[in-house]
């Protein structure tokens, strides 16, 4: 009898993230390292063709994402994108 998940854990894909995740979370990290505020990066044409809202809402609450962004960075950009409030909020 063959096991079709050798070596790996039967329920990893419950858990794990995409690769088209990993792509994005690249992508807004290192459009945000060239000095791009966040919520432009998310607002990109790239970003919101490869992924929903609800996808996007994610991607901000990745531990590698907000460790490179910066929580504050983070915390500006949801309250913007939950308000519809383009302004960020003063630190």
């Amino acid at each position: 009898m063959r096991l079709p998940f050798k070596g790996r854990n039967a329920f990893a894909f419950l858990f794990g993230r995409s690769k088209s995740d990993e792509v994005l979370a690249q992508y807004v990290i290192r459009e945000h390292r060239r000095g791009r505020p966040l919520a432009d990066v998310l607002e990109d044409v790239y970003v919101r063709n490869r992924s929903t809202p609800e996808q996007r809402a994610r991607l901000l609450e990745r531990p590698d994402v907000v460790a490179a962004i910066g929580r504050q960075s983070v915390a500006d950009t949801k309250a913007t994108v939950a308000g519809g409030d383009r302004r960020p909020t003063a630190a």
